[in-house]
């Protein structure tokens, strides 16, 4: 986010990211036609890239071409596509003006362009030089070395934090101190200005639906049965964390389903063994039982974050007489491998850049998207997608999106274990710093912090 600038952006410093905090970043002003299928921007006049080439409207069209897989160039990868769907077409109207058509009304097309993930980039400049060296308009520029931030890569957490409490760093990596790292730094650096918050992150079960035996539905839904999610979150964050569906609880998420209709899902109550019970029903019916158990291997990515929470998995399937092995897989290998549908069960974290039903449904719900590990498909549930996106009152939006959410946790979609809090820690001269409540990925400009020594 330093590096670059989006046409518009969540105000850096309000914690919650919603529409009312949008504010004009390349775009000076933005206004929708009569049938709210057309969005204009009015672009900023004057604004260069860092190799000192002017910044024009045809840089917006470029950057959607290369989103919507219509330009000669491409990513590597592009999960973000399905977000832009619903647009036709990007016109540039002269240097200064930009329109984007869109097939039927889309509010939240707005929440998903002011995203961390929504940079504009340069056309000027090959997919394959910005990875190498990216150019952006941003207050910072990529160099060796930075005159106003360096990161620095320190693989083990416990090692960073112990680096930040010796004084070697003014800042901890972003959202990266767990609860009891955070208890460490209070007690060897009290002097440290922390901050706990929800980050849009959730752990959850994928199954491979397209696998047998998964290709069952009654054995997905014993498996979502056997989840006890409170000892999960005891366990991990000491009671922090929150459990909800598949979009961020109340009240940092602005969109996520109430407690009271969580409980009525199943799986979802507080009866655990009752839960349990009806689960090794499900899997007598499929011929399993104390004699005859499942074995399988819980595939996860190699980081603590991944690997313990499949441990404690593996120990709750023993429960409905499944076996469970840790399959670990490398980073670099992690994304490819569940893209691609090579597992049969995997424990996995999603993070959700925006806080918005647009941006996590499609995302990871819609048929053929490319984030949608566990290959769910349903085309009627998907016309609500559509539904609720179109829908410009927030009241009924937020009744459609619930009742969505409601289904594909009763589809066992993807079920939901828990939606991670984590801290930031900063020493006490570093000031300006605003930490969002309801996403990790969107607060991160950095122009209006500063060192006060």
């Amino acid at each position: 986010m330093p590096i670059f600038n989006n046409l518009v952006l969540y105000n850096q410093n309000v914690p919650q990211n919603s529409f009312d905090s949008i504010v004009p970043d390349l775009a000076e002003s933005w206004s929708w036609s009569d049938d709210k299928t057309m969005l204009t921007f009015k672009l900023r006049h004057g604004v260069k890239w860092h190799d000192g080439k002017p910044f024009t409207a045809n840089d917006v069209k470029c950057t959607f071409d290369l989103l919507m897989g219509k330009s000669k160039d491409s990513f590597r990868k592009n999960p973000r596509q399905d977000w832009y769907k619903n647009v036709t077409e990007v016109k540039a109207n002269g240097d200064d003006e930009v329109t984007v058509q869109l097939r039927r009304p889309q509010p939240a097309l707005l929440a998903l362009l002011a995203s961390g993930y929504s940079p504009i980039y340069p056309c000027h400049v090959s997919a394959r030089d910005m990875r190498l060296k990216p150019i952006g308009t941003g207050p910072f520029k990529f160099v060796a070395y930075l005159d106003g931030i360096e990161f620095t890569i320190i693989p083990n957490r416990s090692t960073a934090v112990l680096a930040f409490v010796a004084g070697r760093f003014d800042m901890t990596f972003p959202t990266e101190v767990t609860i009891p790292l955070l208890k460490d730094i209070k007690s060897q650096a009290p002097q440290a200005v922390c901050s706990l918050v929800p980050i849009n992150v959730s752990t959850n079960l994928i199954v491979n639906r397209d696998k047998p035996p998964f290709d069952n539905a009654d054995l997905r839904q014993a498996m979502a049965l056997a989840l006890d999610r409170k000892a999960f979150v005891d366990i991990l964050s000491e009671g922090k964390d929150d459990i909800g569906a598949s979009l961020l609880p109340p009240p940092e998420g602005v969109w996520g389903m109430p407690p009271d209709m969580l409980k009525t899902i199943s799986g979802y109550g507080p009866d655990i063994q009752a839960n349990r019970a009806q689960a090794r029903k499900l899997m007598e019916k499929l011929g399993y039982g104390p004699n005859k158990r499942l074995p399988l291997k819980v595939s996860t990515r190699n980081i603590a974050v991944y690997r313990d929470p499949a441990v404690i998995l593996i120990d709750q399937l023993k429960d409905i007489y499944i076996d469970g092995e840790l399959e670990v897989v490398e980073t670099s290998n992690w994304h490819s491998k569940v893209t691609r549908k090579d597992y049969a069960v995997g424990l996995n974290l999603t993070g959700d850049s925006v806080d918005d039903p647009d941006q996590n449904f499609y995302e990871n719900y819609a048929c053929g998207s490319e984030r949608n590990y566990t290959d769910y498909c349903n085309k009627e549930l998907e016309k609500l997608f559509d539904q609720q996106s179109a829908e410009t009152d927030i009241e009924k939006r937020k009744r459609l999106v619930w009742e969505i959410d409601k289904k594909l946790q009763e589809d066992v979609a993807r079920p939901m274990i828990l939606h991670s809090r984590r801290a930031t820690c900063w020493s006490p001269h570093v000031k300006g710093v605003t930490i969002m409540t309801n996403s990790s990925y969107n607060g991160w400009r950095f122009e209006d912090v500063w060192l006060d020594r």
